[in-house]
């Protein structure tokens, strides 16, 4: 109650000091202006009155050096002529008819306002409870709602260890003593670190679920305000929120956005952002002991992060919330699937394992894209081909069927897929064909996918010598074809180049180079993105480089078309099934080069398709859009663009 006679007295204050600046404006003006009759026929007497306006007994008129000024004029009938003798401009208008009540309002109106935005300030503080002066006031928000569905543990899949961690947490919450009477204390700092997509948010709201305790939320971004001094109040309220509900969990998801590295802003040690990460230091391991509160926050970007802010002490404990393996993937999977009819014949192992590097969200839209296919295509289940699509979707984007290609673009198309599975095929060691197309997808024109047998987390030089194998596949079958080069290898050289040159430069896998690193990156931790990269190395080492470079991708170009050569008749194969049938998948193919003829599964498969898309197909006199072929291998991951490796 104290504090709402502070705010009254506050704006009864600002009120007056409004009213007397009005008041003495309006007297200002009235001085100016306002002059008694005589002088006002002085004037005209004397010739210094240029022109004057006339409404009934009101008279406003300007001199000869353009000041204004107003008199009250009685019944003088030799006014006017005085005026035409003195060469005054005259103009008459009706005198102004304003009742008394109209001029009350006109003089009162400014204070009329001001009483208004007083009024409307005083409910806003009595409704919401001082919101109009809350600034500082934290906008983390209490997760106490008993009829909402709670997320719990048993609904996080794929990250086994990371909730073996918080649930470590939990527990110490709901028997404190289990742990105390060992001497240990529970960390005062949790921080989550994935990437993006990874479940980190969704542990959090696992931990709020099953902690019997507070549990505040709020995002970095909401403590960052225009206002200087807004973000360290608001990290003092919540930590003071927290005190007071001990014990209690705060999560701060996103925390790079208020803990960043210091010294890398614009405004120096008087950075706002600095300011705002200065006051969390202090709160999480200051003077006063916050016993009871714990705090856990989430990020994509560790890197970014003060080194203050991540000592043990702070965060005690940092938790890697990385993208799941196979089993991990179907498990969420598994999750997800709970609320989506599925088909008998629908086998998630097979989705799991022809998903590599998909995050939890990642899986989670690829199942409701196939719902959405499903529902489309009027079906009561998700079937197999649904999640196919939907994957293809997921990855490529959607088919362009309706994108109009010349018949030598579509041949130049296929010779060019065909060149990257087939040598793919030919070569040992590498990632087995799942699918060739020339389906238009996305920014590409055709695809070729691999998928490997398993988890892959890294990779050895002979694999990767057979990665820049493959995508020279591509360049190398239009040479041989065509005689001729096209842009369609545009993603397959920048691929292939990049590849190279971290074999050399940052992988250590030159013969001639040796094991050093070569290149020193530069990154704006402020902007959380490389700039640039400085040159650490000689002009000699620098000519070293860019001839192993060279050498390394040269040197799959040869390979590449040794193997089409030799193979001229199984690359004519697989060219004119994709010219003819379009998407062959893995099985197909190996049929095709087997037999050398198309099975009937893929005919049926296909006349059933085109069947479907024969209503929306374009006239053909249709204007094509511009484009540029991108042609390539799969992508390994599914934030790739096709073509990259």
């Amino acid at each position: 109650m104290n504090q709402f006679y502070k705010n009254l007295a506050l704006w009864l204050i600002i009120g007056l000091v409004m009213v007397g600046f009005f008041q003495a404006f309006k007297g200002a003006r009235s001085l100016d202006r306002n002059i008694v009759y005589s002088d006002f026929i002085q004037s005209v007497n004397q010739g210094q009155i240029s022109e004057v306006l006339v409404q009934g007994d009101n008279i406003r008129g300007r001199y000869l050096n353009g000041k204004v000024f107003q008199t009250y004029a009685p019944k003088d009938p030799n006014l006017i002529s005085n005026l035409r003798e003195k060469g005054v401009r005259i103009s008459a208008e009706p005198a102004e008819q304003n009742s008394w009540y109209m001029n009350l309002l006109m003089s009162w109106f400014p204070m009329l306002v001001l009483v208004g935005v007083w009024i409307f300030f005083m409910r806003q503080m009595q409704m919401g409870g001082s919101k109009a002066l809350s600034f500082g006031k934290s906008k983390a928000r209490l997760v106490s709602d008993p009829d909402k569905k709670k997320v719990t543990f048993k609904d996080v899949a794929g990250v086994e260890e990371a909730k073996e961690e918080l649930e470590e947490i939990v527990e110490f919450l709901r028997d404190p003593p289990k742990f105390t009477r060992l001497g240990a204390r529970i960390p005062k700092g949790v921080l989550l670190v994935g990437p993006p997509g990874t479940g980190k948010t969704l542990l959090a709201k696992a931990i709020a679920g099953e902690a019997d305790v507070p549990f505040f939320q709020s995002s970095g971004s909401g403590f960052v305000e225009m206002f200087v001094g807004v973000g360290a109040s608001r990290v003092r309220d919540l930590f003071e929120q927290g005190k007071a509900n001990a014990p209690c969990i705060v999560f701060i998801d996103e925390i790079d956005a208020v803990g960043r590295h210091r010294g890398a802003g614009l405004g120096g040690g008087h950075d706002e952002r600095e300011q705002t990460l200065n006051q969390l230091l202090v709160e999480m391991d200051g003077f006063e002991s916050n016993d009871g509160v714990i705090l856990i926050a989430a990020t994509n970007r560790p890197d970014v992060l003060d080194p203050a802010l991540l000592r043990p002490g702070r965060f005690d404990r940092q938790i890697v919330v990385s993208l799941p393996d196979i089993r991990g993937r179907l498990k969420i999977l598994q999750v997800h699937v709970k609320d989506i009819p599925l088909d008998d014949a629908v086998d998630l192992n097979l989705i799991a394992r022809g998903t590599p590097r998909f995050s939890g969200a990642d899986l989670a839209n690829l199942l409701n894209e196939s719902a959405l296919i499903a529902a489309v295509r009027g079906k009561n289940s998700v079937e197999m081909a649904d999640l196919t699509e939907a994957k293809d979707k997921v990855l490529m984007g959607k088919e362009r069927r309706s994108l109009v290609l010349s018949e030598k673009e579509k041949e130049n198309t296929a010779y060019h897929e065909a060149g990257h599975a087939l040598v793919s095929l030919l070569t040992p060691g590498t990632d087995p064909v799942e699918k060739v197309t020339i389906i238009p997808r996305g920014f590409s024109l055709g695809s070729t996918w691999s998928f490997p047998e398993e988890d892959r987390y890294s990779e050895n030089r002979t694999y990767l010598r057979n990665q820049l194998t493959i995508l020279m596949g591509g360049r190398a079958a239009e040479i041989l074809v065509f005689d001729e080069m096209t842009t369609g290898a545009k993603q397959d050289i920048q691929s292939s180049t990049e590849i190279a040159r971290n074999m050399v430069c940052e992988w250590g896998m030159s013969d001639e180079l040796g094991p050093l690193s070569y290149g020193k990156k530069q990154e704006q931790i402020f902007l959380g993105r490389e700039l640039s990269q400085s040159r650490d190395y000689s002009d000699s080492i620098a000519m070293t480089i860019d001839k192993e470079v060279r050498e390394l991708v040269t040197s799959a170009y040869d390979r590449a078309m040794k193997l089409l050569e030799d193979n001229r008749d199984k690359l004519d194969l697989i060219a004119k099934a994709l010219l003819e049938y379009e998407t062959p998948d893995r099985e197909e193919i190996n049929i095709l080069l087997e037999t050398g003829e198309v099975s009937s599964k893929l005919k049926k498969k296909i006349e059933n398709s085109r069947n479907e898309t024969s209503s929306s197909k374009p006239s053909p006199d249709q204007d094509a859009p511009p484009r540029t072929r991108e042609g390539g291998p799969r992508p390994s991951s599914p934030d790739l663009a096709p073509g990259q490796a």
